[in-house]
């Protein structure tokens, strides 16, 4: 939820109630995230994404110019640095025309279609 959320929002609170005990009893946590110290977390993830990028236009004999659209492809491409990082790769901004999760789904039926044999 706190990812969610920090994707609109610059800070959240994070609250797990019993998250442990010991012999003082429930042991609770509440924290207030920021979006920096989640991207900050997230970074050398974030980070590791240029290269497939890079290696998928060499394959495909395309520079970053030659890409007309890019579409960002499930939940954590909500995440503000992630449009930040495909801008810098792209030299373009992110296509916000497709929703992220529906094309994760969109994506996982047409596999399941190749998979089983109704889809080519």
């Amino acid at each position: 939820v706190a990812k969610v959320e920090l994707s609109s929002k610059v800070q959240t609170d994070v609250n797990l109630p019993f998250i442990t005990a010991d012999q003082s009893g429930p042991k609770h946590m509440n924290i207030q995230m920021t979006r920096s110290k989640l991207e900050q977390i997230v970074d050398s993830f974030l980070q590791r994404t240029r290269a497939p990028c890079l290696a998928c236009n060499k394959d495909a004999g395309v520079e970053p110019k030659d890409i007309t659209e890019v579409l960002l492809v499930g939940g954590m491409t909500r995440m503000p640095k992630v449009t930040e990082i495909v801008q810098e790769v792209y030299q373009k901004e992110p296509s916000k025309s497709v929703n992220p999760d529906e094309a994760v789904a969109m994506g996982a039926a047409i596999q399941a279609g190749v998979l089983k044999g109704d889809v080519k």
